[in-house]
């Protein structure tokens, strides 16, 4: 599979050493997934209207897309985040609306079930599984560490973990918002803070964001997060299209030719997060990871009113040059994400208008810190090298023409040796990455790292 189309072979486990079947010849656009129970097939797949995943059936020995017939189908603006298989039960994990569900689909009966999960879960964590009677699973939030439960069939209930009770539930508030974007969408917002913190105004913000490839934001547990929401910070994650939390159509809506919308739900966020009490701009810090980037470093050029400082992690933000630059092992997989600027006038027009590295000019910028590893493979080195360069220039030039008095934003790119993209979380890097923000926003750090030591060893 790519991130559009896939196509899936069959081998036989009873006859392992038999040519594999194939289920359904790769067709642009569409793509399925395979489940096997007794003599069908269950299919989760995009094909048909509307474009996004509905489960489908057919017999294992008629395969082909002909035969598939319409089983079960999502609610709109649902994402599909995993389904199992068992028995006489399929278990779809999903998320509809921002908040997380799962139903339990009788195959013998076709009755459904469907269970709301508790509200202040964001993530689901799978489990691999052996027993046929239950359907095990955890359930986590950035600001709590994961939780098990399980759904028994017998019963037709779903179990919680019993135990020490996480006191975070009763010291913090999650809760869901929406913004709307300039067409008018409305974008949804996941906000934690402490429950007993009084004029929200004036406390420290903390906005993330991704929206590319229609992955979700993470919202696993970070130790780091919940020692920020303890020491008085109010998160917000803003869940903006081109990710993929309302389903298949929410990262069209945000990709290609539409990546502005995704900028443009960012700042519909945060203005609406500061509109309703939420902290304010002198207080607000942004921060991104890997493509995250490209949203963040835009919204620095466009609107660096909103924002008091910023980190990121292996960012994107040459999106032009890279694209442009065939000989890099990526470009050619990512044309289906950012377009292909070297042969589409349109799709290069269209990259200069919102990368991050071309729309650097002579203004006052948030403070950054850029966390890069010297032996990126996704995101290379050099153009965040080139980016920073470009950005201190910029930095620089507006200051000589500010005048005396005026307080230039600190820029700063740690470059970690070796390393690849995807790199565990280090003490050094979270110490660094708090540090600058505490820093910046004039706080005092002493609580959040005495906090930090309850839950990580440092």
């Amino acid at each position: 599979m790519n991130k559009t189309t896939s196509e899936v072979w069959l081998i036989d486990g009873l006859s392992p050493w038999d040519p594999p079947v194939l289920i359904q010849k790769r067709i642009h656009g569409v793509l399925y997934y395979v489940e096997h129970r007794d003599d069908e097939l269950y299919i989760l797949t995009n094909v048909g209207e509307p474009t996004e995943f509905k489960l489908m059936r057919t017999a294992a020995d008629t395969p082909a897309i002909m035969n598939w017939d319409l089983f079960f189908t999502m609610k709109r603006n649902t994402k599909v985040v995993d389904l199992d298989m068992f028995k006489d039960h399929c278990v779809l994990f999903l998320k509809h609306s921002n908040l997380l569900y799962v139903n339990v689909i009788g195959l013998a009966d076709d009755s459904v079930r469907s269970l709301k999960l508790p509200p202040w879960a964001c993530g689901f964590i799978m489990d691999t599984n052996s027993d046929p009677k239950n359907c095990p699973f955890q359930l986590c939030s950035p600001i709590r560490p994961p939780k098990y439960y399980t759904y028994k069939f017998a019963e037709g209930k779903l179990f919680e973990e019993t135990g020490h009770e996480d006191p975070i539930t009763k010291t913090s508030r999650v809760l869901r918002l929406e913004a709307k974007s300039k067409d008018g969408r409305s974008v949804p917002m996941t906000i934690f803070h402490k429950t007993d913190s009084e004029d929200l105004q004036k406390k420290p913000l903390l906005v993330h964001v991704y929206g590319a490839y229609g992955m979700d934001l993470k919202m696993n547990f970070r130790p780091e997060r919940r020692a920020l929401v303890d020491d008085g910070w109010i998160l917000a994650y803003c869940h903006v299209r081109g990710g993929g939390e309302l389903g298949l159509q929410w990262h069209a809506d945000g990709r290609l030719t539409k990546k502005l919308n995704g900028l443009a739900d960012l700042e519909a966020c945060i203005k609406t997060l500061h509109d309703q009490g939420f902290s304010q701009p002198s207080l607000t810090t942004l921060t991104a990871f890997s493509a995250g980037g490209v949203l963040v470093g835009a919204l620095c050029n466009s609107n660096p009113e909103l924002l008091r400082a910023v980190t990121m992690e292996a960012p994107f933000l040459d999106v032009l040059n890279t694209m442009m630059d065939t000989t890099l092992p990526l470009t050619l997989e990512e044309l289906e994400e950012w377009g292909n600027p070297s042969s589409d006038e349109k799709h290069k027009n269209y990259i200069k208008r919102y990368c991050p590295y071309q729309n650097i000019k002579p203004q006052h910028y948030p403070s950054v810190h850029i966390t890069a590893y010297e032996n990126d493979e996704r995101v290379p080195l050099k153009g965040i090298v080139n980016y920073t360069e470009k950005l201190k220039e910029a930095v620089t030039e507006h200051a000589k023409d500010s005048g005396e008095g005026y307080q230039a934003p600190n820029i700063i790119l740690d470059i970690q040796p070796g390393g690849n993209h995807v790199i565990e979380d280090s003490h050094k890097k979270i110490t660094a990455q708090i540090k600058f923000l505490y820093e910046e926003l004039g706080l005092d750090s002493t609580g959040v790292f005495e906090t930090l030591k309850k839950y990580v060893k440092f």
